[in-house]
Parts: structure tokens; C-alpha cells; sequence
């Protein structure tokens, strides 16, 4: 084994978004693309190292939801990572690793970090997308400062180290040597089944199941399948093959691990069959996002995320209340209601689980979700799929009210938020940001001005200081909002990996329970002709409707 010092040159571009980076396949399979990252990543932890730059007492963890592209990015990663004197990796067998587990196996192990490869939703194969990127010691995305950093590197480096190293078998649990450094291959599941349990009242889950109570979880060909199983089917009676598309493939079985009733087509039908489940649920590709259905009843993201807040208290982890809640800015104020029935803050971030990490850090706060389909807490510093499907399940447990029931009385006590996302995808950039530009100028001028009944009593960027280390993140996205609550947000996405996705959010609240069985579209089209009036959305984007609808 030797180590080789390998010439480079930048490439352009390499800058992390709202997750890491994420481009297509074929631009990560560019030579030296992943290289040049990777080694910027070690170059800036290694100046950022509490042991005076030397990263041979360190452990890192590493993984990924096994899109295509993963299997040889593992294996470079760790001749890197030997090459740079680190001393010690743990890396799920196979290179597995969910996003929430490698959050509890960094926390549990202590680890100054980890490296994960995944696009999350995004759609995987030859021709789909690949990510990577970089958790901290507490298990959550690396903040502004970091990711800042590495850009910087990438745009300056000259070279990268390499080890000669045979490749490292990941099929087979124990532990090898490459240079210096330790390669521990561990169960990817173990250790996250183990938290699981200490959170939530197995037995009555199991009591539920037991009963003539069915569920269905799909796993979308992803990594949360294995996850899925292990936790349902093994550890709480669940019959074999309720985790449905439960084995990860490159390619996710040609499907777009998104969950979202549009993707998940045949799991949506199948609620809608009189004779069908009890409780569904869908995984995104990296098992941190969920989609919680029931029979004819799709939950929405951020009606599930109120809920969860309004009955923590059932929940074993959390029978002590909760210190308070967040959600990111475009999220329905469902959560702000119910928050303020609990007597709780209820925290407004930017989009990016990593601005919800400090408010958790600091104790601000124990339960945070945002309207993409993300739901976490404090018991690690990342959203959590499978997590909120037991905690849903324990809520059912313990009620005994189906998840229909649950919903129509939190609307029939908090009130009905309308809410939809309309997503315009792949638009020209340039086009995108002038639109966006445009709207800021215009928002500064109509502030206090009627339309129609309503009267626009706030207008602009939204800018967030965290209240824990005062850090500012300025123009997250434009918000209108109307003197009954209504709001309209415009945002352009972080996680698009060609173009420009701009996202538009319209919401309203119906306090009155004879209009919530009424269709979401026909009590938001004024809004939505609102929307596409002052951005001119259809007239700059020759779009008439947008690609997907949430």
C-alpha cells in the first residue's frame, strides 16, 4: 500500500444546496469530480480539527441510501479518507445507511462526523441524480460555515491523496485495515432498531398489530426497507410483507422514491380499496421522509406534523411535554395553533433540516417538521421516516381511533389548513431568478393594499437571525401574507440538480367544520390566481399548470 499524491483542477460549481451536492450521475462520474470534494472536505476539516489538524483520532461514519454510482464512491471515499490520516470509519455493510441511522450512529459513537451518499428523493439510476454530503458531530447537516468552506476549497484545490489500497469488502461485517486507518463494517440497521425502542411503547404497537389491524409501508425499492422490516415486521408482528418494495436497488426499481400520491400510485389506490389496510405509509429514498395515509385520506405533511405536536404526550419519549416546535417557513401554520393551545414557541426557520438543529442543540425546541414530508425531534438531528410511522402507529395504539378519526378532530379543533405546493421544475435559471426579482421589487410596494376581500398586511423576503448564535440567512423565500391568515410564498428549490424549481405555497385556514370536507383547489384558485397575477408565472414560464401539485 502506498499513497498517491494525484494532480487536479477545479471544477466549477461544486457548491453544496439545501442538502449537500447533488448533481447527475454522469457529472459525478466525471475523473476527479468526487475527488475534488471529497479531499476539500478533508482539507477544511483537518484545519478545523480540535487535535491541531491531525484527523487520526477521529471516527467518521459513512453510508448512503445505495443509488447508482454508490458502490464506487464508497470505496474512493475511503482511499481518501486513509490517504488523509483519518483514523477510524464506520460504514453500514453493504454501504447502507439510511439518513436518520447515520444521524444515531454518529451521536451514539461519537464520531466527528459522516459522509453520506444520497440525492435523497431525488430519482436514482444511470441517468438520475447522486449526492453527497456532510453530517456534524450532533448528527445534523454541517451548517453555512462549513459547507461555505468546502466551496471555497473546491474552487483553489490542486491536488488530492489517494490510497493504493485493495478495495474493502462491504458485504461482510468486522473490521480491516487500509493504511493507518480503521474500516469497521457494522450492522446498518442495529443500532437505530435499539433507539426506536427506547422511544416508543413497542408493546402496545404490538398489541395493535395483533389485532385485525393491517398496514402497509412502502419502502420504494429504497433504503428504508430493510429498516421497515426489521422494526415492524420482526421486532412488532407485522406480517411478512406489509413493508412492501422493501430490497434497495440502484435504480429504485426505475420509480421516483418520492413520497408523494403521485408517486406512489399503486400504495394510494390500495388505501382507497374499502377492503384495503388500515394504515399506509411511504419512505423516500434515504428513509427521511413519510407519507401517512389511511383509507381514502391522504394526511397532509403538515397536518401530520400539528398532529404529532398535539399528542406527544402519548408517546413514551415525550409523556413529559414538549419544550416547543418548529417548522420551516413554507409549512402550514397548523403547528403554530396547536403550539399555541400547548402554551409552547413555536420557532419559524428557513428550509434546511440544519437551521432546526441548533433550536434542538440549544433545548429550544423537541419537535420540528417541514411541508416536504420531513418530521424529527431531538432524538436525532435529522428527519426521520420510519420514526414518525411509530409514532403515528403508538397514537393509533393508544386512541383507538383509526387515523381518519384523529385527523377530523384536530381539524374540527384547531381548524382545516388549506394548503397546496405547486412545483414549476426544470425552468431556465435566468428565467427563475428574474421572476423572483421582479416579485421582490414588486413586494416592497404593495404592503397594506386590498385584493378582492383580503388585505395584504405583510410583503417580502423572509430573513431568518438564529436566536441561538445570531446568524443571519436572508432572502429565504417571498411571503405575502393576508389580514385573515392566508399566505402565498414563493421560493425557488435548493435540490434541484438541472434548472430552476420554483415552488409556490398557498394556504388558508377554515375554522368552520361544514366547509373541511370541501376541495382544496376550489378554496385556494383565488389565491392561486393571485399568485400567477403578481409573478406572472404562466406569461414568463409558458407553463399553464405546474409539474407537480403537493
Amino acid at each position: 500500500m502506498s499513497i498517491q499524491t494525484v494532480k487536479t483542477k477545479p471544477f466549477a460549481g461544486q457548491q453544496p444546496g439545501t442538502s449537500g451536492l447533488r448533481k447527475k450521475v454522469s457529472t459525478f462520474q466525471q475523473a476527479a469530480y468526487l475527488e475534488n470534494f471529497v479531499q476539500s472536505l478533508f482539507d477544511v476539516l483537518r484545519a478545523q480539527a480540535p487535535s491541531g489538524g491531525d484527523l487520526g483520532a477521529q471516527t467518521l461514519v459513512l453510508g448512503g441510501d445505495g443509488r447508482f454510482h454508490s458502490r464506487g464512491a464508497l470505496q474512493t471515499i475511503l482511499k481518501i479518507a486513509a490517504a488523509n490520516g483519518v483514523g477510524r470509519i464506520l460504514v453500514g455493510r453493504g454501504g447502507l445507511l439510511s439518513t436518520p441511522a447515520a444521524s444515531v450512529i454518529i451521536r451514539k459513537h461519537q464520531a466527528l462526523g459522516g459522509i453520506i451518499l444520497s440525492a435523497s428523493h431525488n430519482p436514482g439510476g444511470p441517468h438520475g441524480d447522486f449526492g453527497i454530503k456532510y453530517n456534524v458531530a450532533n448528527g445534523g447537516p454541517a451548517p453555512a460555515s462549513l459547507t461555505d468552506a468546502i466551496y471555497e476549497r473546491t474552487k483553489v484545490i490542486t491536488a488530492f491523496r489517494l490510497s493504493t489500497a485493495p478495495e474493502v469488502n462491504l458485504a461482510e461485517l468486522g473490521e480491516v485495515r487500509m493504511e493507518a486507518m480503521q474500516v469497521k463494517v457494522i450492522d446498518p440497521v442495529a443500532d437505530y432498531v435499539e433507539l426506536m425502542r427506547s422511544l416508543f411503547d413497542f408493546e402496545a404497537i404490538r398489541r395493535l398489530l395483533a389485532k385485525d389491524f393491517k398496514i402497509v409501508v412502502d419502502a420504494m425499492n429504497a433504503v428504508g426497507g430493510p429498516y421497515a422490516q426489521a422494526v415492524l415486521e420482526k421486532e412488532l408482528g407485522a406480517p411478512a410483507g406489509s413493508v412492501i418494495r422493501a430490497e434497495p436497488m440502484p435504480d429504485f426499481g426505475r420509480i421516483h422514491p418520492d413520497p408523494h400520491p403521485m408517486n406512489a400510485v399503486d400504495l394510494v389506490q390500495l388505501m382507497n380499496d374499502s377492503r384495503g389496510p388500515d394504515f399506509g405509509a411511504a419512505l423516500d429514498g434515504d428513509a427521511d421522509r413519510n407519507m401517512i395515509l389511511c383509507r381514502h385520506m391522504v394526511v397532509g405533511p403538515s397536518d401530520s406534523l400539528a398532529i404529532l405536536v398535539e399528542h406527544a404526550r402519548l408517546i413514551p419519549a415525550y409523556r413529559d411535554g414538549l419544550v416547543g416546535v418548529a417548522r420551516s417557513m413554507p409549512t402550514s401554520t397548523a403547528v403554530d395553533r396547536v403550539a399555541d393551545a400547548l402554551g409552547i414557541p413555536c420557532y419559524e426557520t428557513p428550509t434546511g433540516w440544519k437551521y432546526f438543529c441548533n433550536l434542538l442543540d440549544d433545548q429550544r425546541i423537541t419537535l420540528c417538521g417541514e411541508e416536504s414530508y420531513g418530521t424529527g425531534s431531538n432524538h436525532i438531528r435529522e428527519k426521520d421516516g420510519l420514526w414518525a410511522v411509530l409514532f403515528w402507529l403508538n397514537i393509533v395504539a393508544v386512541t383507538g381511533k383509526g387515523v381518519g378519526n384523529i385527523v377530523t378532530q384536530h381539524w374540527r379543533t384547531h381548524g382545516r389548513t388549506f394548503f397546496r405546493r405547486h412545483d414549476y421544475d426544470d425552468l431556465p435559471t435566468a428565467t427563475a431568478n428574474k421572476l423572483i426579482e421582479d416579485l421582490r421589487f414588486f413586494s416592497q410596494h404593495i404592503a397594506g393594499k386590498k385584493f378582492g376581500s383580503r388585505q395584504l398586511i405583510e410583503a417580502g423576503d423572509f430573513d431568518y437571525t438564529d436566536p441561538v448564535d445570531g446568524s443571519v440567512a436572508a432572502h429565504q423565500g417571498l411571503r405575502f401574507v393576508f389580514d385573515d391568515g392566508a399566505r402565498v410564498i414563493f421560493r425557488l428549490s435548493g435540490t434541484s440538480t438541472e434548472g430552476s424549481t420554483l415552488r409556490v405555497y398557498l394556504e388558508r385556514c377554515e375554522k368552520n367544520p361544514q366547509r373541511h370536507s370541501m376541495s382544496p383547489d376550489l378554496l385556494l384558485a383565488e389565491l392561486l390566481a393571485w399568485a400567477d397575477g403578481v409573478a406572472g408565472i404562466r406569461i414568463r414560464t409558458g407553463r399553464k399548470k405546474a409539474n407537480v401539485i403537493s
